[in-house]
């Protein structure tokens, strides 16, 4: 199920009350009301694990191989106040890959930040080149360029912040290596960007925890627009990313319990054909700890 407007985590809905401007408030009032009044109830609050905690890396790996995938995941579950990792592959949890299409998580807020876009709504009109996805062939506002991945949109972004202040704003949240140095192409793909899954996590529980150094109304505008799925207790907030080599699929669920983090890349040696197993991954382990339903 996919919420077409606002939808924030409880966590920073006190926050809104004190902000100045009221259009997002008016826009979100009813959903919070709703959303606050479904937090009494959460089928996680007991949740337990499937993983054993002296094996957990064989338990994860049986969903590598089960799809027949090599690369890692990262989980941090931080339900009922614990701080629960579990990690596939470490040394690849370790190691820095280009963020691809992730990446429009953080060119977002620097694109809110530099004034490039005013809000979701603010129209890119398509230029006319037919792209091999057809839903990049149309135009595009925020919401809709992240859910497709309308490159194009990120590419005029790149091009209007410039290389130096791009870097700046990397420097600033600490993201990866902060290289925005590339030889040809988009930075973000094609160039020596790059940043591991455990970096990954960090970012995005910055994110939830509004505590990157840009504007809450931004950084809630962003965690809105990430919104892939949403049911009464829990809504999951997610970005995948293709690099050609390897693919992305980072994000988090929030519950009434608190979030779970996690951050997968594997490898695509069969291109768009292993894509499907990014999310596969994914929800089978999420499922495994309950931090999905079974029958999502």
């Amino acid at each position: 199920m996919t919420f077409p407007y606002y939808i924030y985590s409880s966590n920073f809905l006190i926050n809104q009350l004190f902000m100045k401007k009221t259009s997002i408030l008016q826009s979100v009032a009813l959903t919070a009301v709703m959303l606050i009044a479904s937090l009494a109830i959460s089928p996680t609050s007991q949740a337990k694990t499937s993983l054993k905690d002296e094996n957990v890396h064989a338990a994860l790996g049986k969903y590598f191989k089960k799809y027949n995938a090599k690369g890692t995941i990262v989980v941090l579950d931080k339900r009922n106040n614990h701080n629960k990792s579990y990690v596939y592959n470490q040394k690849r949890a370790e190691q820095r890959y280009s963020p691809a299409s992730t990446f429009k998580i953080p060119h977002t807020l620097f694109a809110l930040d530099a004034g490039l876009v005013k809000d979701e709504f603010q129209v890119f009109p398509w230029d006319g080149v037919k792209r091999g996805y057809s839903p990049h062939n149309q135009d595009q506002n925020l919401r809709s360029a992240m859910r497709n991945s309308a490159y194009w949109v990120y590419d005029i972004f790149a091009e209007q912040l410039g290389e130096k202040k791009a870097a700046n704003y990397l420097k600033k949240i600490a993201y990866g290596n902060t290289d925005v140095s590339t030889p040809k192409g988009s930075y973000w793909i094609d160039g020596k960007l790059a940043i591991s899954a455990y970096e990954q996590i960090e970012f995005l529980e910055n994110l939830y925890k509004n505590e990157l150094p840009f504007k809450v109304e931004h950084q809630l505008l962003v965690k809105d627009i990430m919104v892939t799925e949403a049911q009464k207790n829990w809504i999951l907030r997610a970005k995948t990313g293709w690099q050609g080599k390897h693919g992305w699929w980072v994000g988090w669920v929030e519950w009434p319990s608190g979030p779970v983090f996690f951050a997968l890349n594997i490898d695509t040696p069969e291109r768009m054909k292993d894509l499907y197993k990014r999310q596969a991954i994914v929800r089978d382990i999420l499922i495994s700890i309950e931090a999905l339903p079974v029958n999502n």
